[in-house]
């Protein structure tokens, strides 16, 4: 059905008389609205900034507010004396009247108070012929058969515009008093209070990273950056179990409920990581069936505990950022959404892009500022993974910097926070000097140093200070977890820089 068909779809009765279906709309709403504005001036105060002229049904009616508008905006008086030049000429203007038809709205005006009730039924009304249109753009779009669009495709697309137009409605943003700031601020302090001090966000489940972070903030962008092997899917996905873990244990008290969103992994292969994790049982003896039979116990428990863990995962490989802000709103709507984790973020697409088709910088720096939406929109912690370019491997200092991110410049400014995994274990590993020399002395000592040590090295924080988080990293089943302080002795394991 095209939309002029929408607009007069007619059919024939008995008496065979034209019966004409008109998109809805309230011609005395908006005329009723336009004479208010054109009596008092002021009124435009009241309608905000969310009623825009396109959301008139008549045309004539459309120009009218957008020069009732502009002159207002300008300064000016916006009356029928100071509009009669503008629509003196307007052919939409002719066929109701002229120029005279300002005067006869208003003339028509009969309370101003009324100025709320007519915005809110123009704005319903244009919503409901959006929905219309986007009904035809549906089913034009599933006859329309085409190699570059498939039908999943189309879904995800009219999901995301349905979202839109349900939401484009609530009225965000505007100013906010300092005195209900301050009550929010007080809030915070007294929930920080309460919790010692140490979380006042979604636990990461590692006392350290915690007490570095204080958690993960609503709202806010985390970039978890490292080479491969590092170990940074790993610790995502500890810190992911571990939150939705402590929502489950609490009863929603701590933690939170999480989205995870693996473009790289399939969830059956994460889901196999959380449960070597959590059984203890090594994840390449799973995987090659070196199992004993009581390990099917702690695999049984294992798998009851992670049963009860609200931990969503979405591996659909190669999704736009438009289709991440989707189906986080879906999810969050059905069944409530707190923090939101995504592996990796170079693996993601800009809205309507296609990879190699322009630059990829632009289309990182597209990706970040969307996932930052993202946090502010729902209001929760987005944790987005992120690969470090070669140069890290070029140093003999492997430790790595802002500067090493891909693609740098945007991701380093959107974010609220940067973090890297870094393992030097993992490079001492590939230099072992020649056995029985005094540099294989030294090498094995830098090894026991550094044997199962993991570090969390906070690069950027916008809210909080800069530092290093060592942790215990166990490679056989992949966990990040709590260093015991007497590990190195009385050195301070939270070093600043």
């Amino acid at each position: 059905m095209s939309t002029d068909l929408a607009f007069q779809n007619m059919s024939r009765d008995e008496s065979d008389t034209p019966s004409y279906r008109i998109l809805p709309h309230n011609m005395e709403a908006e005329q009723g609205l336009l004479g208010v504005l054109l009596v008092d001036n002021r009124a435009v105060e009241k309608l905000g900034d969310h009623l825009h002229a396109d959301h008139f049904f008549m045309p004539a009616h459309q120009r009218i507010f957008a020069a009732i508008r502009t002159m207002i905006d300008r300064g000016q008086n916006a009356s029928p004396v100071t509009l009669k030049n503008y629509f003196e000429q307007d052919d939409d203007l002719k066929d109701v009247g002229g120029a005279e038809y300002l005067a006869d709205l208003a003339g028509s005006v009969v309370n101003v108070i009324n100025i709320d009730d007519y915005a809110r039924a123009i704005y319903d009304l244009h919503l409901r012929r959006e929905l219309i249109t986007l009904g035809e753009d549906v089913v034009n779009e599933a006859y329309d058969h085409n190699l570059e669009s498939d039908a999943v495709g189309a879904i995800e697309r009219a999901e995301s515009k349905l979202f839109s137009l349900a939401e484009s409605g609530e009225v965000k943003g505007g100013f906010v008093t300092l005195r209900d700031s301050v009550l929010v601020a007080i809030e915070h302090a007294e929930k920080a209070y309460k919790t010692k001090g140490s979380v006042t966000g979604i636990t990461s489940g590692i006392r350290d990273v915690d007490k570095k972070l204080g958690g993960f903030q609503p709202s806010d962008l985390l970039i978890l950056a490292g080479r491969p092997s590092m170990g940074k899917t790993a610790l995502a996905v500890n810190w992911a179990f571990n939150a939705a873990k402590a929502y489950a244990d609490s009863g929603g008290e701590e933690g939170g409920r999480v989205a995870f969103f693996s473009l790289e992994m399939s969830a059956d292969q994460l889901a196999g990581r959380i449960l070597s994790e959590q059984s203890g049982i090594s994840g390449d003896a799973i995987r090659k069936g070196n199992i004993k039979q009581e390990d099917f116990k702690a695999f049984v428990e294992a798998s009851q505990r992670m049963s009860q863990v609200p931990l969503y995962i979405d591996d659909t490989p190669a999704l736009s950022i438009a289709a991440v802000r989707t189906r986080a709103r879906r999810l969050k709507r059905q069944h409530g959404l707190d923090m939101l984790v995504v592996d990796y973020l170079q693996l993601l697409r800009g809205n309507g892009s296609k990879r190699g088709q322009e630059n990829r910088v632009q289309e990182v720096s597209e990706i970040t500022m969307g996932l930052k939406a993202i946090a502010k929109e729902l209001q929760i912690p987005v944790i987005a993974l992120s690969q470090l370019s070669r140069q890290v491997e070029q140093r003999e200092d492997k430790r790595p910097q802002l500067s090493d991110l891909r693609e740098s410049g945007s991701i380093e400014q959107d974010a609220d926070a940067v973090m890297f995994v870094y393992r030097e274990e993992y490079y001492l590993s590939r230099t072992e000097p020649e056995p029985g020399t005094e540099n294989h002395m030294k090498w094995q000592e830098s090894m026991e140093r550094a044997h199962n040590i993991g570090e969390c090295i906070v690069a950027k924080q916008r809210h909080g200070p800069i530092g290093n988080v060592k942790m215990y990293f166990d490679p056989n089943i992949t966990r990040f977890s709590d260093l015991d302080p007497s590990y190195f002795g009385d050195q301070n394991q939270d070093d600043e820089y």
